[in-house]
């Protein structure tokens, strides 16, 4: 990998990293339409410390205030009915499932999880789904006209049972094409939530969980065509982009529909299934040159 595929390549993962488009899907397809060697899982799983690092820097405020709490009511029981020290416990008990099924899946995870077919399907399905879920969410905001609008949950109602639906469905990103993101909040829009509620909380949800791959998968870095500068760069880079996307997203959700992003998913996951049934990619592109 060049200096100049490793900026694209961390651009794209800035990019899509926090929007319900999978990132991990535009890695894999980046390198296929370019007629490059595939990434990789560990350099997808590394390249996503820069953006969980946008993340922690974003939230900065409020994941100081969970730590801190969650740690004095390790030993202040008046503490642990706080909202904060729950939400301690409801991040580590969320991200429970991504860190059995990562382990158990290792070997589909980098191998034929990364089917273009594959990618294409859960691009579409999952576009689909996030389209059902960000349908209700609209019906009850604006309610109709012989229905009232209705209440939806924020993070103070959160439980332990939503917290295990919500890592549930973080765990079905380690399929590409699915999206951490879209996955999460579509969970947590059938459950209930807000819009800025699903996405605050996917976000704080997937922090131990890709730092955690990452460090994982650091043994695996620099070797075979991907060397240690150009993932370091497109670390760096994915960090720099991811930010400015998070404080667009969290603007962005706050009063407009997830549909641009179905539409885009279903459509890309179409012209997928028609290049390589047309020959123009093959399911496997790039992969037996990595």
């Amino acid at each position: 990998m060049n200096w100049f595929e490793s900026f694209v390549l961390g651009l794209v993962q800035g990019l899509t990293e926090f929007l319900p488009i999978s990132s991990s899907a535009h890695l894999r397809l980046t390198a296929a339409f370019a007629g490059w060697q595939d990434p990789g899982a560990a350099f997808t799983a590394i390249t996503q410390i820069g953006t969980e690092a946008a993340v922690i820097i974003y939230f900065r405020k409020d994941i100081g205030r969970i730590i801190s709490m969650w740690a004095r009511s390790l030993f202040n029981r008046a503490l642990r009915h706080d909202h904060d020290a729950q939400m301690g416990w409801l991040v580590i008990v969320g991200s429970l499932p991504i860190g059995v099924l990562g382990i158990t899946l290792k070997d589909a995870i980098e191998g034929p999880f990364r089917d273009l077919r594959l990618i294409a399907t859960t691009l579409i399905v999952m576009g689909v789904v996030l389209g059902i879920a960000d349908r209700l969410a609209a019906r009850d905001e604006k309610g109709g006209r012989h229905r009232a609008a209705k209440q939806r949950k924020t993070l103070t109602d959160l439980g332990v049972k939503d917290g295990l639906l919500y890592g549930v469905c973080q765990a079905m990103a380690l399929i590409p094409g699915v999206s951490r993101s879209g996955a999460t909040i579509s969970g947590g829009l059938f459950m209930g939530y807000t819009r800025e509620s699903a996405a605050r909380y996917s976000f704080l949800l997937a922090i131990p969980a890709v730092l955690a791959s990452g460090v994982y998968e650091l043994k695996d870095a620099g070797q075979g065509h991907v060397a240690w500068g150009p993932t370091i760069f497109a670390t760096i880079v994915a960090f720099v982009v991811g930010y400015a996307v998070i404080a667009w997203f969290m603007r962005f959700i706050s009063h407009k529909s997830f549909m641009p992003f179905v539409v885009y998913r279903i459509l890309l996951g179409i012209v997928l299934f028609a290049l390589v049934a047309a020959g123009v990619l093959a399911p496997h592109a790039g992969e037996t040159a990595g």
